[in-house]
Order: C-alpha cells, then sequence, then structure tokens
C-alpha cells in the first residue's frame, strides 16, 4: 500500500520497521527538553480483551467507527474501496457504496448526518448521506489523506506524517496543525484516528502500538500496547496489519480491528 518507513524512533532502535515491536526500554529514549526535567515517559499499557466478533476477510480496513448501534467502516485498494454500515455482532454488511474506482479509499469520520471519507492520493474525499450511504458531494485537500475523525468542532486528519492537520467540518478549510511527539522525537506514521475522552487516539501504521495524544500539544501521553491481540489473528499477508479504532460512547465500549483481520476486538484500558 505505502512505502515502510522506519519507525518510532522513539520507542528504541528495535522497534524500526518492526510490525510488534518489543518493550522500548527507558534508557534508550532520547530526552525531550522540552518538557520538565521531573516529567516521566508516556507509560505503555497492554489493554484486555473484553470480546471478540467476526470481521470481513475482504474488507482492507482505513476507517472505522460507531454510530447508533452500527459500525460505518470504510475499506481501501484502487477498484475496491467502499463505505459500509456494519453490523457487530455478525460483521454482516448491512449497506454499502462504492468509491470512485480510480481512487484508494482511506480515512472516515461521522459529521452530524454525513460520513466524511478520504482518499489516499488522489486530494478527493466525499461526504455521504450516513442513512442512505448516497454520495452528496466532492472536495478537494492538499496532501495524502489516512486518517480521519473529529472532536465535535473540527475535522482531524492525518497523513502518514508527524502533523495531524485541524479541519472545518464544513469547508474542509484548514485551521491549524500540531506536530506529535514522544520523548521529543516526531511520530511517524500516524494513521487511523478516534477522539476518545480528550485525546486522539492513533494507529502507528506496521506496528501493534496505539499512540493516545493530547490534542492541545501534540504529546503522546500513553501508549496502548496491543502485541498480544495482533498474536491472536490468523493472517499471513503482511498487509494485514492493526488499523481501525471506533468509539461507542454510549456505552464506554472502545474496539479495534486490522486490514483483512477476521476479528473485531472490543478492548479495555487499564485505569
Amino acid at each position: 500500500m505505502r512505502l515502510l518507513f522506519c519507525l518510532l524512533p522513539l520507542l528504541g532502535a528495535s522497534l524500526a520497521c518492526s510490525a510488534t515491536p518489543p518493550a522500548p526500554a527507558l534508557e534508550d529514549r532520547p530526552v525531550d527538553t522540552a518538557r520538565p526535567a521531573d516529567a516521566a515517559p508516556a507509560p505503555i499499557v497492554v489493554p484486555t480483551v473484553v470480546a471478540r466478533y467476526p470481521h470481513d476477510t475482504g474488507a482492507f480496513t482505513q476507517g472505522l467507527l460507531w454510530h447508533k448501534g452500527s459500525f460505518y467502516e470504510s475499506t481501501g485498494q484502487v477498484g475496491q474501496s467502499q463505505i459500509r454500515q456494519v453490523r457487530l455482532a455478525d460483521g454482516k454488511v448491512l449497506q454499502s457504496a462504492a468509491v470512485r474506482a480510480d481512487v484508494f479509499g482511506e480515512g472516515m469520520a461521522l459529521w452530524k448526518n454525513d460520513l466524511v471519507s478520504l482518499s489516499w492520493q488522489n486530494g478527493t474525499g466525499w461526504r455521504w448521506d450516513r442513512a442512505t450511504l448516497r454520495q452528496k458531494s466532492e472536495f478537494r485537500y492538499p496532501g495524502e489523506g489516512w486518517g480521519l475523525t473529529q472532536d465535535g468542532r473540527r475535522l482531524i486528519l492525518s497523513d502518514g506524517t508527524a502533523e495531524l492537520r485541524f479541519l472545518d467540518p464544513v469547508t474542509f478549510a484548514e485551521q491549524g496543525r500540531i506536530r506529535v511527539t514522544a520523548d521529543g522525537q516526531p511520530v511517524m506514521n500516524l494513521n487511523e484516528l478516534e477522539y476518545v475522552k480528550g485525546e486522539i487516539l492513533a494507529n502507528i501504521w506496521q506496528t501493534a502500538m496505539i499512540a493516545r495524544i493530547d490534542p492541545a500539544t501534540g504529546r503522546v501521553k500513553g501508549w496502548l500496547d496491543l502485541r498480544s491481540l495482533v498474536a491472536q489473528v490468523t493472517v499471513t499477508d503482511p498487509d494485514a496489519v492493526l488499523n481501525g479504532i471506533a468509539y461507542d460512547a454510549a456505552k464506554d465500549r472502545l474496539f479495534v480491528t486490522g486490514k483483512y483481520w477476521p476479528s473485531l476486538f472490543e478492548i479495555r484500558i487499564p485505569k
């Protein structure tokens, strides 16, 4: 899908280009000179699996969100990209709409009654009616599109770099950016996003780690280590990596899945 960068120097040199990184050695982390001297490195926690549900192994998951009892999922690959409504219990696709056949679909967010979706390298996005999945409009934006979420005021877009963009949800005009760092180092390959309880959760592409990002500063407040969860997934395709975060605010449930995965997991973060 994309060229693999050597990632996450902040988590130790042994993590570069690794899909399931070893735990970082704290002494190997560079010093963040911008933070107080007594500030601890971002903690790493291992979520527990609460439940496991079926997931379509044909879905190259790019975006995932929960709304009023259903998942909405965007999938990728040229000629195969879709917007879908999916049932939790059995992973059945309740309805779907094809993304333009010449583009590679990417992340997606909900804004009011619309789903907003991205393309990877075409600089084109779309608005879809959530209830019918009818395409309503098309818009343009500069650069690549990877992940998308919203904080109730703005859309938040990742593009595979260490920056997140804040966008007007109506005009898509850029309203600002943050540079995401951990221990003073930029965090590259920010991918699928979900806004949860005042934090931006971000998959780090080609790893089993999810960053918990402070949207005001861009600093990583903590890491979710999902290596043990990834080990439960029997996939052999090298592109079948962790990607897809959804939050059910009404029931305080967090879900994750991956590209071509046979399962979707409900997880709980330790307090």
